[in-house]
């Protein structure tokens, strides 16, 4: 299985990036989800069982 997370920039303009790893449908409803509470710059990235993507600045 291939693991994503997502990487994007809060509300506060703070750079953020998922803590947990999702499956790509999971990936995509957490993306919108993000982009619906006014989040921006959300990408899903490719991450390695156990990594965490690393917040873009």
């Amino acid at each position: 299985m291939q693991n994503f997370g997502l990487t994007w920039t809060d509300t506060d303009g703070l750079p953020c990036g998922s803590a947990v790893a999702y499956d790509e449908p999971s990936a995509q409803r957490q993306k919108a989800a993000l982009e619906t509470a006014g989040c921006t710059g959300v990408e899903i990235v490719t991450v390695k069982p156990g990594e965490r993507p690393e917040p873009r600045r």
